[in-house]
């Protein structure tokens, strides 16, 4: 064969190991990764942005790849057939002692199957290896030419997408994305790798851990339970409600009224030193902030949305009848992350002489 045809044949591997790794690359790089590279001012990353932060934009970025991978394996065929099967055919005539049409089926069938076997290792499975060693730098390489081919490709994609919508619509099915998802066991698995590669230390990986495994624990999990809280009577003589404040380490203190199954919020020891700095005794119950309200089987990890939505660093645990069973703050929550490095909870306070003196 004349080096023109081993050229030829070169590229078109190229073209195939290049839309692999495109593809490849695009899925598994790190949005944060070329969002904060982009912000960076890199001029590939800005161009590689909109695609792996918008579902669709990657859809059609991941069907031109496949659009590529498609043409170039089709045209490598096909191109080895009419050039490299011709001139291995005579070859097998003379030295297989084939007559000619046998020796030509022999020679396609010869350059297709070493073809195939070259295209899966050069064409297939190098380039998708390297892009999921490297996605960011894989990314970065080809998005250009990959801009190139959505263009040139725009119209086959939105055909083929079409076809594919219409489809899915008749067989019952929804149209689909290509997006950045992980299962959490795929999420645990990379997290254990990651500290076995020397990228995570011990204890970031526990933490790690620890935060996947978040939302199998649940607010009743993490509460004090009602019987072990110490809370400020709202009818406690000021001089206690001082003495108390004064001895205690934390920043917010439980309050109820006449029962303590009827509370009425909590306050901030920083409010109340600066009312009494400025207007002298007050009612507790006017100091008293409301304190938000969960269900006992909350999942953990929306403990925390539901702290930030109501921008509230404690909630009162109820259960199914309404009926306060207990209290969970943010600490809390951390304590299960970060375990006894964790900063201590307003509701784990052990004493409850304030109760006792109230009544």
């Amino acid at each position: 064969m004349s080096p023109s045809v081993w050229l030829i044949v070169s590229l078109l591997l190229l073209a195939n190991a290049f839309y692999v790794a495109a593809e490849f690359g695009a899925v598994g790089v790190r949005r944060s990764r070329v969002r904060r590279l982009s912000e960076d001012g890199h001029p590939l990353a800005s161009r590689l942005l909109p695609f792996v932060e918008d579902a669709v934009q990657l859809d059609r970025y991941v069907a031109a790849s496949q659009i590529g991978i498609t043409l170039s394996s089709l045209i490598l065929g096909a191109y080895a057939q009419a050039t490299a099967a011709v001139a291995l055919a005579p070859w097998a005539e003379r030295t297989l002692e084939l007559t000619p049409e046998r020796a030509h089926s022999a020679a396609i069938i010869s350059v297709l199957l070493a073809l195939t076997a070259i295209q899966v290792v050069l064409g297939e499975l190098i380039p998708k290896s390297l892009a999921l060693q490297f996605p960011t730098q894989v990314a970065l390489a080809t998005v250009l030419p990959m801009q190139w081919s959505l263009r040139a490709y725009r119209p086959f994609i939105t055909m083929l997408n079409g076809m594919a919508s219409l489809l899915l619509r008749i067989f019952g099915g929804g149209p689909t994305t290509h997006r950045h998802l992980h299962s959490p066991q795929e999420i645990a698995l990379l997290i254990t790798e990651s500290r076995d590669g020397g990228l995570l230390e011990a204890d970031e990986q526990q933490r790690l851990q620890k935060a996947l495994q978040l939302s199998r624990r649940t607010a009743g999990d993490l509460m004090v339970p009602h019987a072990r809280l110490s809370m400020l009577n709202a009818d406690t003589p000021w001089g206690d409600v001082v003495r108390v404040v004064a001895a205690s380490p934390f920043s917010r203190l439980p309050v109820y009224q006449g029962s303590p199954d009827n509370i009425l919020g909590a306050i901030r020891v920083k409010d109340l030193v600066q009312r009494f700095v400025s207007d002298g005794p007050i009612a507790l119950a006017r100091l008293a902030r409301p304190v938000p309200r969960i269900p006992v089987d909350l999942p953990a990890d929306r403990i925390i949305s539901e702290f930030r939505s109501k921008r509230a660093h404690l909630a009162l645990v109820v259960n199914s009848d309404a009926r306060v069973v207990g209290l969970v703050t943010i600490h809390d929550v951390l304590r299960e992350l970060l375990g006894q490095s964790a900063p201590s909870s307003i509701s784990s306070m052990a004493t409850s002489a304030t109760s006792k003196e109230a009544r």
